[in-house]
């Protein structure tokens, strides 16, 4: 069986829900030694898979020349586990790598990348890997489960990530009553908390306002964090469509998550969203123009860009919306974005865990050491 030292967190948010994903597919067939970033969560089950590997890590015994795996940010990948070759997988959103972020790059030996788009971002910069692998992420295909679902009397619209600029969440609530300035049978679900706005890191005061600028409709409701993905996809399954206004994106777990389901879903045509929405499985809010990726918390708009929701892209987002509610109207009755359950059925966990290791390991059969 091979082996693999696998650097990660182990958490319900996007890195640590990757790294929980990929531990669960890899160690079908690959013995694996966990190196733990952060707090473990999960459940019993998941907790105790974690820390079974985790033992293999402080014992590290025949682990110290096999190939190391780090699901991490681009501009931390330095660290090392063993001898053996250093693959890396970062999630970044913006179109331009820094001094930072190019020497950590190029501190391992590959690099893998959810999409198309960041691997094009990376080839930008000539001097960067030679090997740069483009993995798709994936989806659960036994909790993310099409309906039939039992959804509320009103025409709800759910938005999942955490409080932030990148997701469109200063513009959103605007396209909301926008596009329904005075129906009562409508509603926006935000399922928004942002564990990083918090009171120790002193950013709580952003969190403050995010919820009394959406507190402001009486239509929108805001949800907090469930801690498993049955209950994520609870949620989900109680709303009509999901709305992905967002400027940039590493992939998008939720808005996958929501065509699994067979919601329909509204999302914008850039970053790794590319990847895997098309007019067939979403409604596109087609990017015109970018602007610098500032917000005044996580970005600062020195290094890179994204995308400009200005002008033409918040009108098609209204016009989204409202044509979905249209469309609600007219049939509330099975309504499912079949075009979205095919294409989460072609992005699974399993598949993320093959490409991994044709990656890491090239043509070699993986059952023998």
């Amino acid at each position: 069986m091979k082996k693999l030292n696998l650097f990660t967190p182990i958490s319900s948010l996007g890195y640590g829900v990757v790294g929980l994903n990929l531990l669960k597919s890899l160690s079908v067939d690959t013995e694996i030694a966990l190196f733990l970033i952060g707090n473990l969560e999960g459940t019993e089950e998941e907790v105790g898979l974690a820390k079974e590997a985790m033992a293999r890590g402080d014992i590290f015994e025949d682990f110290s020349d096999a190939p190391s795996l780090k699901v991490w940010h681009e501009f931390a990948l330095a660290e090392r586990i063993g001898g053996g070759p250093s693959f890396a997988f970062p999630f970044f959103e913006i179109n331009t790598l820094d001094k930072r972020r190019i020497n950590h790059l190029l501190s391992v030996d590959g690099v893998l990348v959810a999409s198309e788009w960041a691997k094009n971002v990376i080839k930008n910069h000539a001097y960067l890997p030679p090997l740069i692998s483009v993995v798709p992420l994936g989806v659960d295909l036994s909790i993310f489960t099409p309906g039939p679902h039992e959804t509320t009397e009103n025409c709800v619209f759910l938005n999942c990530g955490k409080w932030e600029k990148r997701k469109g969440h200063d513009v959103l609530l605007e396209m909301f009553k926008t596009a329904f300035p005075d129906e009562n049978d409508v509603e926006l679900w935000m399922m928004s908390s942002n564990p990083f706005l918090s009171e120790e890191t002193g950013l709580a005061k952003f969190r403050h306002e995010w919820e009394r600028y959406y507190r402001s409709d009486s239509r929108v409701r805001l949800l907090d964090r469930v801690p498993t993905h049955h209950e994520v996809a609870q949620v989900m399954a109680s709303a009509n469509c999901g709305i992905f206004p967002s400027r940039a994106e590493g992939w998008n777990l939720e808005l996958l998550e929501m065509m699994s389901m067979g919601k329909h879903v509204i999302a914008t045509n850039y970053s790794a969203h590319t990847e895997f929405c098309n007019d067939q499985n979403a409604s596109l809010i087609e990017i015109e123009d970018l602007e610098k990726a500032e917000d005044g918390i996580f970005f600062d708009g020195a290094v890179g860009e994204w995308a400009s929701l200005e002008g033409a892209p918040f009108d098609q987002a209204v016009e989204h919306m409202r044509s979905f509610y249209e469309y609600w109207k007219s049939d509330r009755e099975q309504q499912y974005n079949m075009e979205g359950v095919e294409t989460a059925k072609q992005l699974t966990w399993t598949k993320t865990a093959s490409r991994i290791k044709e990656t890491i390991y090239g043509n070699q059969d993986t059952s023998s050491v």
